[in-house]
């Protein structure tokens, strides 16, 4: 089968109607199908199908499917498991802002939280929201980054998402318009092979509400993709891009595997794949791993 619908829940709430719905769905369309394959008894599960395009697959099992909390994925079967991992770091593979939570400490997280948030759903210039943003913080001493970092969670499926890529061959890198305090603490705790941000600029122990330029933006991380992908050989067919924020929308259009994570409305409108519901796990079942094949991160 040239096609495969990927339906995705958290575990336990994915159920054989489920599947069923989405298989009269399609039917109904003229697809032809194949039996589905679990990847994981009620978590995910693959349906192959032919004869209709993956965005016709996704909407009428949508409404087929009628609210229930599962994430749909349709894509070409054929080179599911992607050899390059992107990633985007705050509110992707973190479950936090650092930037957010950082103003926290400067009592200045309402209206940080306020600009980040319409920036990321591409409301402002990235570029300028960050700047003004980070000017907030002058003054703050350094200690504060260090107590942001000590609070800062790991998002569900992420260190596991980077674990099983890496031990099947993937090159993987954190690409964050965030910064490099973060992003390198994250990139060790996680096991990326690397990580590329920004940097905040400190004098005399604290920050001076600037940051080093140029500043990594859309446009940056889609450079990366390409960069990444064309130093190992590599088609952009082959690579997987996830992030949830406006920045990162140009690298999640131009992967072959691009998911919007949990994200901003405006990005959610634009991408071609979309996980609400599950975890970072999900791109894994995307790819076509089966639970059993996923390696502890």
């Amino acid at each position: 089968m040239p096609h495969v619908l990927t339906l995705i829940a958290p575990a336990g709430a994915l159920v054989p109607a489920h599947l069923a719905a989405a298989r009269g769905a399609l039917s109904a369309l003229g697809a032809v199908l194949e039996t589905p394959e679990w990847l994981a008894e009620g978590e995910a599960a693959d349906l192959p199908f032919e004869d209709l395009s993956p965005d016709q697959a996704v909407a009428a099992a949508r409404v087929a499917l009628n609210g229930a909390l599962v994430d749909l994925l349709a894509q070409p079967a054929e080179g599911r498991r992607k050899k390059l991992l992107l990633a985007d770091m705050d509110s992707t593979v973190v479950t936090s802002e650092t930037l957010d939570e950082l103003a926290a400490a400067a009592g200045l997280k309402e209206r940080v939280s306020a600009i980040t948030a319409r920036a990321m759903n591409g409301e402002l210039d990235f570029k300028a929201a960050l700047r003004e943003r980070v000017a907030m913080l002058e003054g703050l001493p350094q200690s504060a980054l260090e107590e942001t970092w000590q609070a800062t969670e790991a998002m569900p499926g992420a260190a596991t998402l980077v674990a099983t890529m890496r031990a099947h061959g993937a090159h993987t890198a954190l690409v964050s318009g965030g910064f490099t305090f973060f992003t390198g603490r994250v990139a060790e705790r996680m096991g990326f092979h690397e990580h590329h941000s920004n940097t905040l600029l400190l004098e005399g122990g604290q920050l001076t509400g600037r940051v080093a330029e140029p500043i990594l933006d859309k446009d940056a991380k889609l450079a990366a993709l390409k960069r990444l992908a064309a130093a190992r050989g590599l088609s952009l067919a082959e690579s997987c891009a996830v992030g949830d924020g406006a920045n990162d929308l140009p690298m999640i259009q131009a992967a072959g595997l691009g998911v919007a994570f949990r994200a901003k409305p405006a990005v959610q409108a634009a991408a071609r794949h979309i996980v609400t519901h599950g975890d970072l796990s999900a791109l894994l079942f995307a790819q076509g791993y089966r639970r059993e094949e996923f390696s502890k991160g």
